[in-house]
């Protein structure tokens, strides 16, 4: 199943495992962020906001403020911030056209769902489940060993 996501998703996706290399009690701000991944600053800092209302991030004020994780990366799902975006509705909408047209089936044959709509929820499904079982945790496991540290030279250094 082909989901199409915002690009917003992508990019707090990355920020979410941007912090997570950072060492503890170090937050990096949204300017930061952006600069990391050429990113229009102002309309980040509201998408960073989202995360911070589902609790998947923290976020200080002052001249050293910036964000966090709010919790341990192993116990953030990528489905977390997923919905914390974009939201957890399905994605495809079944509009029962098989009523309509020359082709059209009598209402006697439609009182079940239909099989495609029953199909893509099934994907829907199996996407929710994938997301749910990958935590920030595990992808970093997946970085390369020098990630972290770069990560965190160029993102935390104050040009």
């Amino acid at each position: 199943m082909i989901v199409k996501l915002p690009v917003s998703t992508e990019w707090l996706l990355h920020c979410a495992t941007s912090l997570a290399q950072l060492e503890p009690g170090t937050t990096a701000s949204a300017a930061q962020l952006a600069d990391y991944y050429d990113l229009p600053a102002p309309y980040l800092a509201k998408q960073l906001q989202a995360l911070v209302k589902a609790g998947i991030l923290a976020a200080t004020t002052g001249p050293r403020g910036g964000f966090r994780l709010a919790r341990a990366a192993s116990e953030i799902t990528m489905l977390q911030i997923v919905e914390a975006v974009d939201g957890a509705s399905m994605p495809y909408e079944c509009r029962e056209i098989r009523r309509q047209g020359r082709g059209a089936l009598p209402p006697e044959d439609c009182r079940s769902i239909c099989v495609l709509a029953a199909k893509m929820a099934d994907a829907h499904r199996a996407w929710r489940a994938s997301l749910a079982g990958v935590s920030l945790a595990d992808v970093l496991a997946e970085l390369p060993a020098y990630a972290p540290e770069r990560t965190r030279s160029r993102l935390t250094s104050r040009a």
